[in-house]
Order: C-alpha cells, then sequence, then structure tokens
C-alpha cells in the first residue's frame, strides 16, 4: 500500500499529539505572569523596565539555544586530563562545547556572577540588587542548574573578598573576577567538604602553615564543585590553631601562580555524579599549595557563613527554577498531549497533579522573593537593617529547607504527566529529577538545615520575634483588605510561635523538621495573600490570595487521605485557567 505524503503528515501531527511537544520556541519570562508580577512588585519601576529587553532575550534563549546547549553538555561529561601529549604533568579538565557556550552566556552575555558588583547588563548602568540578580538566575537555571553553583561561588568570592580582603587581594583577584571577557575571567569556587568532616566542618584536617611569610596549605578536600576554579575560596586550620570551627581560617587559592606557574594542587579524580553532570566535581589534594590569608585567621568559619548563607538562598532560587521549567513542561503536555479522546488538562486526576505541582512552585517564588528582599535591605544599612538580617539569617535556611524538597517533587511530577517518554533522556525530565536531588545535599542535608534554622537562627540567635514581627506588618498592610484572612494568618503565627517555644524549651531535636515546614508553609500563606492584595492594586489580579487559600487548607490544616472536606473546585478553576482574578472575586472564592 503507498503511502502518501499527507498521510505521513497527518501521522505526525498526531504522534505529536499523543506524545506532546517539548517547551522549544517558547519565552520562560514573557509566560511565566508569576515571575514578571513578582518583579514588578519587589523591584523599583524604573530599573524593572530597564530591564525587561534584557530578561525577555534571556527568557527565550533559556528555552532555546541554552537548552539545546544544556541537553548536550549533560550528556559528555567534562574529562580529566593528567598529562600533556608531551608527558608533562599539566592537568586540566576538558569541557564540551556546549558548556563553553552556557558559560559564555551567563558569564559573558549577561554577566549575572557580577551584576551584584557593577553594571553588567545593556541599559542598566548600575549594580543590581540581590532581588534582580536572582531573577536571571531564576530564568537561567532553568535551561542548565550545574552551571548556577560556578556562577553563584564566582559571585561569592568576590562577596567575601571585597568584605574581608586586604587591598592587595582585592587588586590582585577581583577585575578577573568581575570580568565579562572570557579570557579575561577568572571563575571562583569554594572548598570546605572533606572525608573527615562532612557537614561536621569543625573536623576538617587541611593543616596551613607559615613559611617564610608565605602561608602553604596541605591536604585534602573531598567535594569540590567548580574543582578547575582560577581561585578557591578555602578553610585550613593554621598549625597551633585550636580545634573545631574556630580553629579554622579563610584563605584564597589561586590555580596558577603570579609567575605563570601552576601551583601545587592536584586533582585526584572527578565525581561521577547522579545530576549536574556537565559541571566538575572532584577531589582535590594540596601538597604545600600557596595561598593567601582572607581576614582574621581565628574567623575564618564565621567569615565563610556569609558565603555559604548566600549560597543557600542561591540554592532555594535554584530549586525554584527547576520547579518553574517542570511547570513549564507539564502545562505544554496537558494542553496538547491528547488520551482518552481528550486533552490532559480536561481530566480532574491530572488537573489535581498540576495544581499540586504549580501550588509548590508558586510557594517558592513567594519565599526566594522575600528572602532576596530581606537582603537587599541588610546590605542596604540605615533604618531596619538589622531587623532585616535577623529576618534574612533564619528566613535563608527555612527556604532551603523546603524549597529544595518540594523540587524533588515537583520535577517528578512533571515526568509522570509526560508519562513513559518523561523517562527518556532525550526529553528534558530525567535531567530536572536528577538535579533536583541536590538541592537539599548542597550546602547541608534537610537535617543539618533545620538544625541551623529552629536551634541556631532561633535558639541561638534569637530572630523569631524579629521575623514575626516582619510577618505581622505584613499582615497590618493588608488586614483591611482582606480582614477575614489576615485574622485566620494571625491565628496561625500564634499556633506556631507557641509550638516552637513549646519544642526548644524541650529540645525536642525529631521536632525540628515539621516546624521548618510550618514556618515555610505559614510564611509562604501570609506573603501571597500580601502580594495578591498590593498586585490587586498594580494590575487588578489579586489570585496570589487563592494560593495562599490553598496552602492555608492543604499545607497548615489537618487534612488526611480520608477527609470528607469538600475541595473549593472553583477557586481550583479559577487558578488553573491561568487568567487573572479580581479581589472581589479573590475574596469570595477566599470564604471558607
Amino acid at each position: 500500500m503507498e503511502t502518501t505524503k499527507e498521510a505521513v503528515t497527518l501521522h505526525s501531527e498526531n504522534a505529536v499529539g499523543a506524545i506532546a511537544p517539548d517547551t522549544r520556541g517558547q519565552n520562560f519570562y514573557l509566560q511565566d505572569r508569576t515571575l514578571r508580577d513578582l518583579a514588578k512588585l519587589y523591584l523599583p519601576h524604573s530599573l524593572y523596565e530597564q530591564l525587561q529587553e534584557s530578561l525577555t532575550d534571556l527568557g527565550f534563549r533559556v528555552a532555546n539555544d541554552l537548552d539545546e546547549h544544556a541537553m548536550l553538555a549533560n550528556q559528555h561529561k567534562p574529562k580529566l586530563h593528567h598529562r600533556d601529549k608531551f608527558g608533562r604533568d599539566q592537568q586540566w579538565v576538558e569541557y564540551h562545547p556546549s558548556y563553553r557556550a552556557l558559560e559564555k552566556a551567563a558569564f559573558g552575555d549577561f554577566g549575572i556572577h557580577a551584576m551584584s558588583h557593577r553594571a553588567t547588563i545593556s541599559g542598566c548602568n548600575q549594580a543590581l540588587p540581590v532581588t534582580a540578580k536572582h531573577i536571571y538566575t531564576c530564568l537561567f537555571n532553568q535551561a542548565e542548574f550545574g552551571l548556577g553553583c560556578p556562577i553563584n561561588v564566582t559571585d561569592s568570592a568576590a562577596h567575601l573578598l571585597l568584605q574581608f580582603g586586604s587591598d592587595e587581594l582585592k587588586n590582585r583577584y577581583l577585575p578577573r573576577l568581575l570580568s565579562q571577557d572570557m579570557e579575561e575571567l577568572w571563575q571562583g569556587a569554594q572548598f570546605i567538604t572533606e572525608q573527615e568532616g562532612g557537614s561536621d566542618v569543625g573536623l576538617a584536617t587541611t593543616q596551613a602553615r607559615s613559611e617564610n611569610g608565605h602561608w602553604r596549605l596541605t591536604g585534602d578536600k573531598w567535594f569540590c564543585s567548580n574543582v578547575d576554579a582560577q581561585v578557591a575560596m578555602i578553610l585550613a586550620r593554621p598549625e597551633g590553631a585550636a580545634s573545631g570551627t574556630r580553629g579554622l581560617g579563610l584563605f584564597a587559592m589561586p590555580r596558577v601562580l603570579p609567575d605563570g606557574s601552576l601551583n601545587r594542587i592536584r586533582i585526584v579524580r572527578l565525581k561521577d555524579k547522579f545530576g549536574t553532570q556537565a559541571m566538575a566535581s572532584g577531589e582535590l589534594r594540596m601538597d604545600g599549595a600557596l595561598a593567601d590569608p582572607v581576614g582574621d585567621l581565628d574567623a575564618g568559619f564565621k567569615q565563610m557563613t556569609e558565603m555559604i548563607n548566600w549560597s543557600r538562598l542561591s540554592n532555594g532560587v535554584k530549586s525554584a527554577a527547576l520547579m518553574r521549567r517542570s511547570i513549564h513542561d507539564a502545562i505544554t503536555v496537558s494542553k496538547t498531549r491528547i488520551a482518552f479522546g481528550k486533552v490532559l488538562h480536561e481530566h480532574p486526576l491530572a488537573q489535581r497533579q498540576l495544581l499540586k505541582m504549580l501550588l509548590a512552585s508558586e510557594q517558592a517564588m513567594s519565599m526566594w522573593m522575600f528572602v532576596a528582599d530581606q537582603l537587599d535591605c541588610m546590605t542596604r544599612g540605615g533604618v531596619g537593617s538589622n531587623e532585616a538580617r535577623a529576618v534574612a539569617r533564619l528566613a535563608t535556611p527555612v527556604l532551603k529547607f523546603r524549597a529544595t524538597r518540594d523540587a524533588r517533587q515537583v520535577c517528578g511530577d512533571a515526568m509522570e504527566m509526560r508519562g513513559g517518554c518523561g523517562y527518556i533522556e532525550e526529553f528534558v525530565n530525567p535531567r530536572l529529577v536528577r538535579d533536583a536531588h541536590l538541592g537539599s545535599i548542597w550546602e547541608g542535608a534537610s537535617n543539618i538545615i533545620a538544625i541551623d534554622a529552629i536551634r541556631r537562627a532561633i535558639g541561638r540567635s534569637s530572630c523569631l520575634s524579629a521575623y514575626l514581627a516582619f510577618l505581622g506588618e505584613k499582615l497590618d498592610e493588608c488586614e483591611s483588605k482582606i480582614p477575614e484572612t489576615v485574622s485566620e494568618l494571625r491565628t496561625w503565627i500564634e499556633r506556631l510561635e507557641h509550638r516552637i517555644d513549646v519544642v526548644l524549651e524541650a529540645n525536642e531535636e525529631s521536632e525540628f523538621r515539621q516546624l521548618t515546614s510550618a514556618l515555610y508553609h505559614l510564611t509562604s500563606a501570609l506573603l501571597m495573600a500580601w502580594e495578591g492584595t498590593r498586585l490587586s492594586e498594580l494590575n487588578g489580579d489579586a489570585s496570589r490570595l487563592l494560593w495562599s487559600r490553598l496552602v492555608i487548607e492543604h499545607l497548615l490544616e489537618e487534612r488526611g487521605p480520608l477527609t470528607t472536606k469538600q475541595r473549593n473546585q472553583e477557586l481550583e478553576q479559577a487558578l488553573l485557567a491561568f487568567e487573572p482574578t479580581s479581589l472581589e472575586r479573590a475574596r469570595e472564592l477566599s470564604k471558607r
């Protein structure tokens, strides 16, 4: 039987409808109403306008050429070479050209690593606040998650040198760390983890010895991401220093010395990782490597925690990015994949699954914007900066704890939404799932983060009062518009505060994870209610108030699998319509 051209074309179109297309051709900025609305809410209007062309450009690229490069870079892992063809011991890491193209976009075209330090965007003649920078992070990492580490640690290394480094170190390193010229750029890294320590950094054994006016480092670092970075911020213990974290000093260790010779650093091997496969992580051995002290040698860990906290925010943003990318894919599938005679979006269970994914993603977007905004308030100084520091100190681990765990679930559900094809490496889903699992390990596993939030930030640093005061101010701002919701949220705050007091008094560490999740859910519900009222004034859309209601009913209230409480289907359908909702309608749908 002869096959006609028309028959082949029809079969092709039917196949795409059954399998569902990918997101190629889309623009992840223009089609993300939440990202654009929150950017408009949290950024000064003039800055928001200045960044639109650049963000639109990046939004298209992450769904198109950068996505293609990310797929190739993750298929072709970096390779470690120990000798050149002449037999010389000159180690280097070989990267696929697509990884270099991703680096060029991030470091060269947009300068994401330098945005907080100097102007990098055409048409904007200023360094960007933290919130604006991470809007770029949130977009870029929807194409490639792994490169987010080199971007962030280069940024953070510059931050540490600016804050604690000598003028000589600043002059030597900052021009190259902040360069957008790929030939001049030096990427940064942070090397902390050792076999003996892991999360218990105080067990670190890398030694620092002063010799003829120079410091030399000896020891092993076990997990070094961006392993071949040109300059690493590294913790080591000076000879005679105390044990534990108090005895650790912070050093800047270059890969190449000022005379052009290689420092005494050896890459033992590259890690064969589950995810972030395009970015090289490895094991390092220092055998008398030259390094320069940064700041006070008896305050190294305290100084490094500055870098860790900024990295935890970046981690939360990147996990939010993975969720947004999964959402883009899932919505594309739900609106185009045909099953049992209709598109998935018309099936009740598919709607329910998509709504759960969307809820976690919307929470993460509000939470990271909130944390970044507090860091902006803190770095500006002046009235309220001390309060912002306390709020950020608690909010950062709360964000990191929950958003990274939610990303694992959301990316997995998006894979399931696509079905069997989502399990195939030709689609983005397997890579998203793998990368999402790193978030809850990177910069502290979940247990460590929960302890940091409850025992340290609240119990030792007394951050809760400033945190709750901030939440109270947000409720004050929107109480006249949504009095019933505000009253309900105030009750939840009282309940949570009491529970935290009880748990800390009894030192019930087993409850810390649950309390950290409760802080996340309550904060996100409150923020989304506030955002809904503010956005209703800016653009007439109060739909975030509906997301707030879902958090209260499904994540704060106890609802078991056999509950008989009726779902608010009108509210759910309003959200799944992806259309603006007036404040009056949002209030009506939010009634209990």
